[in-house]
């Protein structure tokens, strides 16, 4: 199974930092965040990964290169300098992920989730299942609600954020449209379908948008303390 990390985001809310380098190329414990992915990845037997890049993105294969260092092997999805959006990245991806289910993360988050798990989460007539994390103090309001079947859905009592972790059948991607295109009205339409299951996950997970939480999440690790 391969794996695709998204890291073409702009990363606007992490400037100054993100005009010298691409956000998941900046360091965490003096450790680029990206490289935690790929090492998780690899220790979960996921060791061909997709990595798409947009803004400062030759950075990313001069810095990584062919993914040898971390025991994976990188093809890299070179969006230009503008992106595609994440449902358009991952589209332009497809000839790169081939036929069979793929998990994504964003690139943006850190989190200890056993990724070796989630081939086994895809059930037979679904397209796609997300993790989901209980709803940090940025985003309160959550994401998706989970019913009682397990399958996700738009609009709960209850809500979760998408941890931006998921496994997809590549036939989930199959309607997109070429070019900028959001993930958030697939993923609902699927929903719908009832297409779509997910779990919530309560491990460590932590949305590393900001210079702050940056800053947070490698005090933590430098500490030995990661909650």
């Amino acid at each position: 199974m391969k794996a695709m990390i998204l890291a073409a985001g702009r990363g606007e809310r992490m400037r100054p930092l993100t005009d010298l380098l691409p956000k998941p190329l900046l360091p965490v414990a003096g450790k680029p965040l990206i490289q935690y992915h790929l090492e998780a990845l690899s220790a979960a037997g996921l060791q061909d990964i997709v990595i798409n890049h947009a803004w400062l993105g030759h950075l990313l294969p001069e810095h990584l290169g062919t993914g040898e260092q971390f025991g994976v092997t990188i093809q890299y999805s070179d969006e230009g300098a503008e992106g595609l959006e994440t449902a358009g990245g991952i589209k332009k991806a497809l000839p790169l992920l081939g036929d069979s289910p793929f998990v994504v993360v964003n690139g943006d988050v850190f989190c200890d989730y056993p990724y070796q798990q989630l081939g086994e989460k895809l059930l037979a007539d679904c397209l796609a299942h997300l993790v989901l994390v209980p709803n940090p103090p940025q985003h309160p309001e959550g994401d998706f609600g989970i019913n009682a079947m397990g399958h996700a859905i738009a609009q709960a009592q209850q809500s979760f954020t998408f941890s931006g972790i998921a496994i997809y059948r590549p036939e989930f991607f199959h309607p997109v449209a070429e070019g900028k295109q959001k993930l958030a009205p697939y993923l609902r339409q699927a929903m719908q379908q009832n297409k779509v299951t997910a779990e919530l996950y309560q491990g460590v997970w932590h949305d590393v948008g900001t210079v702050q939480r940056l800053t947070e999440l490698s005090a933590q690790l430098e500490s030995g303390h990661v909650g």
